[in-house]
């Protein structure tokens, strides 16, 4: 049986309504913030908790159902991807004792599929699952670095959200930045998402050569970067060649 495409649309309408400063919603706000009539919203609902894709909560309000989280991490390119980098991910964790994280780029963003994080480290604004634009973290420039040029141009010339007053946002800075990801093989987030903190990071790639995904560190303002970055740079490389990478 097939579906028809529109009711499709109209599932993940809804389901893209959640997200990590919105995890439980009532229906009436998901009815308003996909722009779906209420008795659509009513019914969809419905047959998304009967697929436990949608979860009600006591107090009414709905999160996303564990069997989006089964189907999830059952992505051929994330559950490889992460399998083989957990280790050396660990690895990382145990050498700086900060927190340790590994991206892929979805688009125009970052999306993070796994995180260690310690627990008197310096705290971070990202979790498994969050996303941030590309321009303004560490693993974001080095997966923008080495991304189809359609999709760096398509940045640079998009509006740059500003977190901090040392944010990139101008294009001419970005591209400088992005340049020195590639020649240097790893970048540097100053204070661009906190000004308490700033984010090694380095590629991750897989058996042909391509980037496929960066893992980085978060240390606070004033570590110094000779301490962090030949770790970090050790941890892709070492994920690089788990993944099947000879170079």
């Amino acid at each position: 049986m097939t579906t028809p495409k529109a009711l499709l649309d109209r599932a993940f309408s809804l389901l893209s309504v959640f997200s990590a400063d919105r995890p439980a919603v009532t229906l009436s706000e998901l009815s308003r913030r996909s722009g779906l009539p209420l008795s659509t919203t009513h019914r969809l609902v419905a047959s998304l908790v009967d697929l436990r894709a949608l979860e009600r909560g006591a107090d009414g309000r709905y999160s996303v159902g564990l069997r989006m989280l089964e189907l999830g991490v059952l992505s051929p390119g994330s559950l490889d991807l992460r399998d083989r980098a957990v280790p050396f991910l660990e690895d990382l964790y145990e050498v700086t004792r900060h927190n340790v994280q590994l991206a892929v780029r979805d688009g125009a963003e970052v999306v993070y599929v796994e995180r260690i994080s310690a627990r008197d480290a310096v705290n971070v604004v990202t979790r498994v699952g969050s996303r941030m634009p590309l321009h303004c973290t560490g693993v974001g420039l080095v997966l923008l670095a080495h991304a189809p040029a359609d999709v760096r141009e398509a940045v640079l010339a998009a509006p740059l959200r500003r977190f901090t007053p040392r944010t990139i946002t101008s294009a001419g800075p970005l591209r400088e930045a992005l340049a020195r990801a590639r020649r240097d093989g790893y970048a540097i987030s100053d204070r661009q998402i906190e000004l308490i903190t700033y984010s090694v990071a380095a590629p991750v790639r897989g058996p042909g050569g391509d980037v496929v995904a960066s893992v980085s560190v978060v240390v606070p303002t004033g570590t110094r970067t000779d301490t962090v970055v030949p770790a970090v740079r050790t941890c892709g490389l070492a994920i690089s060649r788990a993944l099947g990478w000879a170079g």
